[in-house]
């Protein structure tokens, strides 16, 4: 919230131009989920109107992204081990412009057990931002956006480790 102030007055006071504002966000923390469908590697399809009443995080990665490739492991030891067995969370890992070619070998190249997605046209993508990845967006059991962030550094994702944690401990 500090934040948020501090760039407002930042605007309105000429401290910092419109352009140096990170622009890149189309939803916005307390919006509702948008719909969307995306389908798992095994062809079978989510929609976001299914995911009432549960906790939803939302990962956005490429195979071929470096600070996703660093988070990605932390998502499987730290949030997936955790809390894959509840009915209240979902986790959705979704690869922006890859399809099962790519994220299949990713997947078994890296040992991972989490639900992978592909969103090969940017379609549930650019429903959330216009640009930058990892990014993450977690949602209460409600639909409402909680918590969200771009890139990877381990401050934000122990921030957002314990957004996750008041929604489901």
């Amino acid at each position: 919230m500090k934040k948020l102030l501090f760039i407002s007055l930042a605007i309105c006071f000429g401290w910092v131009s419109q352009a140096q504002v990170d622009t890149s966000n189309i939803l916005m923390n307390g919006q509702q989920m948008p719909n969307f469908k995306i389908s798992t590697m095994d062809g079978k399809t989510v929609q976001s109107a299914e995911l009432k009443g549960k906790t939803v995080l939302i990962n956005f990665f490429a195979t071929w992204c470096g600070p996703c490739r660093k988070e990605l492991p932390h998502v499987e030891s730290d949030i997936w081990k955790k809390y894959k067995d509840r009915d209240d969370f979902l986790l959705l890992i979704i690869g922006r412009e890859e399809d099962s070619k790519k994220i299949v070998p990713f997947i078994k190249d890296n040992d991972y057990t989490m639900p992978f997605y592909g969103d090969i046209d940017r379609s549930c993508y650019k429903q959330f931002a216009h640009k930058f990845i990892p990014r993450n967006y977690l949602f209460n059991s409600k639909g409402k956006l909680i918590y969200q962030s771009r890139g990877f550094n381990e401050k934000e994702f122990e921030e957002m480790k314990k957004n996750l944690a008041e929604q489901l401990d």
